[in-house]
């Protein structure tokens, strides 16, 4: 086994954040470092991992996209039968965790997660290309298959059964917005001595605390 012990990074690409960069909103501020992310060199910036509970208060993790945000919240989508989605129905609280470590950068998000109208979820499953479509008909998802040969079959099996037309929202597939009680932003400085704000909802309003690494 490797001795990664001596595995580390000295953080310097950025200055020090101080309460008078952070904006007063904490969506004001994520929007800002989101912008960032897209333009930087980074892949997949809007990919967030996604902390769930279960009935048993066993957490688990997955990554998933952002496809929508705005000061009511995060939105992204799934099958509703999937392993997060019957945890959210068991357990709405969440927590986010956006790892952008190409910009030495964390966002931590916890709030709570319910479903988005089904206008909302058929206006974006419209958007997306034919193969997702079809993609999200055909996996059974978070269940247990006995080979890849069986998606292989149900994804032939779904582009015969709507090759004549449109691909319509399956009922079981749609969206999540989540709606956050809490941020916070973390920026890597030297020395492990890394800049860490958080935002706490308070009664309508944002209450800005800095914390010790």
């Amino acid at each position: 086994m490797s001795d990664i012990g001596g595995m580390r990074e000295n953080f310097t690409d950025h200055p020090p954040l101080r309460r008078e960069d952070m904006a007063d909103d904490p969506f004001a501020q994520f929007d800002a470092w989101f912008d960032q992310a897209v333009h930087s060199a980074m892949e997949e910036p809007n990919a967030f991992v996604l902390a769930t509970v279960d009935s048993e208060r066993q957490p688990s993790q997955r990554t998933v996209l952002l496809k929508y945000f705005d000061p009511d919240g995060f939105v992204f989508y799934t099958n509703y039968s999937s392993r997060k989605a019957r945890e959210i129905a068991e357990n709405p609280r969440v927590s986010l965790l956006f790892p952008w470590y190409h910009l030495q950068r964390q966002v931590r998000i916890a709030g709570k997660a319910e479903k988005v109208s089904s206008r909302r979820s058929l206006e974006y499953f419209l958007s997306r290309p034919r193969e997702s479509q079809l993609g999200a008909w055909t996996s059974p998802q978070s269940r247990v298959i006995e080979s890849r040969d069986f998606l292989i079959l149900e994804w032939q099996h779904m582009k015969e059964r709507f090759r004549a037309g449109k691909v319509p929202l399956p009922g079981f597939w749609g969206g999540y917005r989540i709606r956050p009680t809490a941020f916070e932003f973390w920026q890597g400085q030297p020395n492990r001595l890394h800049d860490r704000f958080l935002y706490l909802s308070d009664n309508g309003h944002w209450r800005i605390s800095r914390l010790a690494p």
